[in-house]
């Protein structure tokens, strides 16, 4: 279907003023105006019963942690998101929106930790961060007050959110939003999508290259999901992918793989929409649908399972 009304008009505000993708700044200036454009988007952010910043031992120093407990009522079902912004942009801030609301529609603990970004820390940093939030999460769930756990993220923080399934065991469930599964992939949606006014696949070979040392290092599972041999046992899961996204095709290849190795698996392609929209729910009603839809499923296989 056409690109969404709104989507439409944002991609050609973005022409008239001659913006500069973010592939094209510095570091800094690409950090700022990704924070930015996500705080534009969001929209307000829903008062939540209790938000706690903190820190958790990461592999190399203490890394930062939030933590948004929609009631007073101990244990809550507990979901680990991990921020997108292709490991080189983001930080617990720029989630901030849609963990609010995550915590708020699924009834959920929400637990968002901080990772380290390339270039100056390439893979496997940020899999070592989000294995060691996971891994403090349990060893704390008592103080915490965390009950069953999930795992999710969108673009590369659902990237990380596949990998962290695959390395570790008795995760409830894992909600993938667009998420990158495969270095490469080579797809029809990489090939197709190279609109210098959205997010295209020049932006997904920039986040490659600040991610990866080694570019050979694209072959292992725990940077492209997708090409792990064995995904049977892996929790439930989520796909949401858009229409008009790079990513489109790999994260739909990837629910494929899942189903073919038993695991439970719901993919919703939201037409229309471009990568990033998730975190637009101030702009667009899809970006609201898709949160609710990601709640109501954490709230089915987390918050109210056994």
């Amino acid at each position: 279907m056409p690109l969404d009304p709104t989507v439409a008009a944002l991609r050609a505000e973005r022409m008239a003023r001659g913006a500069t993708p973010l592939y094209e700044m510095t570091l800094e200036q690409a950090r700022a105006a990704d924070l930015a454009d996500i705080r534009a988007g969001g929209g307000d952010a829903e008062p939540v019963y209790e938000v706690t910043d903190t820190t958790f031992p990461g592999p190399d120093g203490e890394l930062p942690v939030r933590l948004y407990r929609p009631t007073a009522d101990r244990p809550l079902g507990t979901l680990v998101y991990f921020f997108g912004g292709g490991w080189t942009l983001g930080g617990i801030d720029t989630s901030d929106g849609v963990c609010r609301a995550l915590a708020n529609a699924a009834g959920c603990l929400v637990v968002t930790p901080g990772y380290r970004l390339a270039p100056e820390h390439p893979f496997p940093a940020a899999v070592h961060d989000c294995l060691a939030a996971v891994s403090w999460v349990r060893a704390n769930a008592d103080a915490l007050g965390a009950g069953r756990i999930a795992v999710g993220g969108d673009s590369a923080g659902g990237n990380l959110a596949a990998v962290v399934a695959q390395q570790t065991g008795e995760l409830a469930a894992q909600v993938l939003v667009y998420p990158n599964t495969c270095y490469h992939a080579g797809t029809d949606s990489l090939r197709d999508n190279d609109d210098r006014w959205m997010f295209n696949r020049h932006s997904v070979d920039w986040y490659w290259r600040n991610y990866l040392a080694d570019p050979a290092d694209g072959l292992d599972p725990r940077v492209s999901p997708l090409l792990a041999p064995d995904l049977s046992g892996l929790p439930p899961a989520l796909l949401i992918t858009a229409e008009y996204d790079p990513l489109r095709d790999e994260g739909e290849r990837y629910a494929e793989r899942l189903r073919a190795a038993g695991v439970p698996v719901e993919l919703t392609r939201y037409d229309g929409m471009a990568h990033g929209f998730f975190t637009m729910s101030g702009v667009l009603p899809d970006a609201r649908r898709a949160v609710a839809q990601a709640a109501e499923y954490l709230r089915k296989n987390v918050a109210d399972g056994p």
